[in-house]
């Protein structure tokens, strides 16, 4: 039976690309891409996901626990996100990070991406995340200043798993709905939190499969793109099982098809969540201030 999807977020377009992709390894990324959100939990009332989460708690089997970390983490009502997103191919590296908050009640979330030294746009990208949708401001596509652009996850290859340099809250964790294999690497403290930390392999179309809707599509898009088809990941639960900290690694070429050393690209990914159940505010941008992006680029 499929699980209720609960959000998504999306990253960039062929577009967009310019603004992350002259940094380094991200340019082959982006590139690769050019020619690759999941859900993290159950959304609904706060009263629903309170009751939930009162009954919510950590699985003694692994695979179990780590499968059911985004229906748990979801019924938190919402989460503080930090992300980093590394990115390396042969001789390239570049590294992103970003801040925000996903509100797990009504499905939508902010990312506020630092970008590195040498993209087409300086700063900060921001994004508004949504099922299957992203809002983007200072992509570096070809739009006002202070503009806009919406994108449908089905436009990316990668599904926006990686390719605006983070992975949102909902997709890091829907993508563990595919967890394949699980063991209990060790019990730690982290920052007076007792965490049990996992490791295995997880299957990305078979994640899709589990969450269903819209939340699924950059899912399933990323599966499809991505070389290494078993996912290894790291994760750490608490006690409730909600999911503090995931990391992901994905890997694909730069030349679509090709098997070579030097055309892989491999990325990781972690997203930490902190400060459950807070005050969230994220909206949509006024439609006025938005510009749709087409898949070639071109604005509407």
């Amino acid at each position: 039976m499929k699980r209720r999807d609960c959000g998504t977020t999306v990253r960039t377009t062929v577009r967009t690309r310019r603004s992350i992709g002259s940094a380094g390894a991200a340019a082959v990324l982006l590139a690769a891409l050019a020619g690759t959100a999941g859900c993290t939990g159950v959304g609904g009332a706060d009263a629903q996901s309170t009751r939930a989460a009162s009954t919510d708690h950590l699985a003694a089997d692994p695979l179990t626990a780590v499968r059911s970390a985004a229906d748990i983490t979801g019924h938190s009502g919402s989460a503080r996100t930090a992300t980093q997103v590394v990115t390396r191919s042969p001789g390239k590296k570049a590294e992103f990070h970003g801040t925000g908050v996903y509100d797990y009640a009504r499905r939508i979330g902010t990312v506020s991406v630092l970008l590195p030294p040498g993209a087409a746009t300086k700063g900060r990208m921001t994004e508004v995340v949504l099922p299957g949708l992203v809002y983007l401001q200072n992509s570096g596509a070809r739009v006002p200043a202070g503009k806009w652009v919406k994108l449908q996850v089905k436009q990316l290859p990668d599904g926006n798993l990686v390719s605006s340099g983070t992975t949102d809250p909902a997709t890091a964790a829907g993508a563990l709905r595919g967890a394949q294999s699980a063991r209990l690497l060790s019990t730690e403290t982290v920052g007076g939190v007792v965490l049990k930390h996992y490791r295995g392999t997880l299957d990305l179309a078979k994640a899709a499969d589990a969450t269903g809707g819209p939340g699924a599509d950059g899912l399933r898009m990323a599966a499809g793109t991505f070389t290494v088809k078993k996912v290894p990941y790291d994760v750490w639960l608490d006690a409730q099982g909600r999911l503090h900290k995931v990391v992901e690694v994905f890997t694909f070429s730069s030349v679509p098809g090709s098997t070579a050393k030097k055309d892989r690209v491999v990325v990781t990914s972690t997203t930490s969540l902190s400060d459950f159940g807070g005050a969230v505010q994220a909206a949509e941008p006024p439609a006025g201030d938005v510009v749709t992006m087409k898949a070639d680029g071109a604005s509407e």
